[in-house]
This record gives structure tokens, C-alpha cells and sequence, in this order.
């Protein structure tokens, strides 16, 4: 199936917005950080409001929200008052800064409370209380090993990783 440039890019981006939100992304701003994965040049405010039909208020807060994420940078041309917009275009540098957030924002709030709960003091006879010490204690041990995974994977080489991984799947 052929399709013009314009069409693919279309469907692109209408993807990554889903996927985006998928993941618990809000859907404009993965469309935005799509339009500029595909951007070979860095775009201003105003062409990323006109190539989405977003209004500046949204596309001023998306694109915070991309830079706080480390997933966009704000670049300056000389002698030009407008701000540019770049995405990183290496899929691996993407994955780990997302994977980098998400743990930040999900799963480090959550290891600190289920350390918090792992200490609860409660009688050992009492069949709630000694359920609820092993469901904790077992999330907490699997919350940490998934911690351990992806500081592994935000240390590491794409090759290395990946490498090690299928080594493991075999």
C-alpha cells in the first residue's frame, strides 16, 4: 500500500498520540513530540499550532511539559526572536529519558511507600495482618527488582542491553 508523505505523516502522528496515551502520556503532547520526531528542522510555537490545529495556550504548555520530560529543547537562531523546537531523533536516548521519568514521577514514590507499609507492626497470629505483611513485602520485592531493571537499562549501551536481554529470552 503506497501513501503520500503528508498522509504518513498523518497517521504518524495520530499513532503516537495513542500510544502516548496509552502509556498514561497526554495525547497532545505525544502528538507534539511526534510532529517534531519527524521534523528534520526545529519548528517554532506557530508551526507546530498550525500543522496540529492546537491553540498557543495548549501548545505552550505541551511543549513545557516535553522539555521538563528532557524529551524536547528550546533552541534560539541568531538574530531571530522566535524560539525553535527540537526533539532528540536516537529512539534509545528517547526510551530511557521516558523510561528515566516514568520511574522519577511512578515507581519511586510507590518503592518509598511500600517500604513505608513493609514496616507495619501488627500481631503475627492475625490472619489480615500477616496477609497483608506478605502481599506488601512480595509488591515490594518485585517493585525493587523492576527499579533494578531499569537502572540497568538507563546505565547501559543500546547493544549491551538489548544484547543481554535476548541472551536471557533464549
Amino acid at each position: 500500500m503506497y501513501m503520500e508523505l503528508a498522509e504518513a505523516k498523518g497517521k504518524f502522528i495520530e499513532a503516537w498520540g495513542k500510544l502516548g496515551s496509552e502509556w498514561g502520556i497526554n495525547r497532545t503532547m505525544a502528538q507534539v513530540h511526534a510532529l517534531l520526531l519527524i521534523s528534520p528542522e526545529p519548528l517554532t510555537t506557530e508551526d507546530i499550532m498550525a500543522e496540529l490545529s492546537i491553540s498557543r495556550g495548549n501548545a505552550n504548555m505541551t511543549l513545557r511539559d516535553l522539555i521538563d520530560w528532557g524529551l524536547v529543547e528550546k533552541q534560539h537562531k541568531t538574530g531571530e526572536r522566535k524560539e525553535y523546537f527540537y526533539a532528540e531523533k536516537d529512539t534509545w536516548i528517547i526510551a530511557r529519558q521516558v523510561a528515566k521519568e516514568r520511574k522519577k514521577r511512578e515507581l519511586d514514590p510507590v518503592i518509598k511507600l511500600l517500604n513505608q507499609l513493609t514496616e507495619v507492626k501488627g500481631d503475627a497470629k492475625d490472619p489480615a495482618y500477616k496477609t497483608f505483611k506478605t502481599s506488601v513485602t512480595n509488591i515490594n520485592k518485585l517493585a525493587n527488582n523492576v527499579n533494578k531493571t531499569l537502572e540497568t537499562m538507563l546505565k547501559a549501551e543500546e547493544n549491551w542491553f538489548f544484547g543481554s536481554i535476548f541472551k536471557i529470552l533464549k
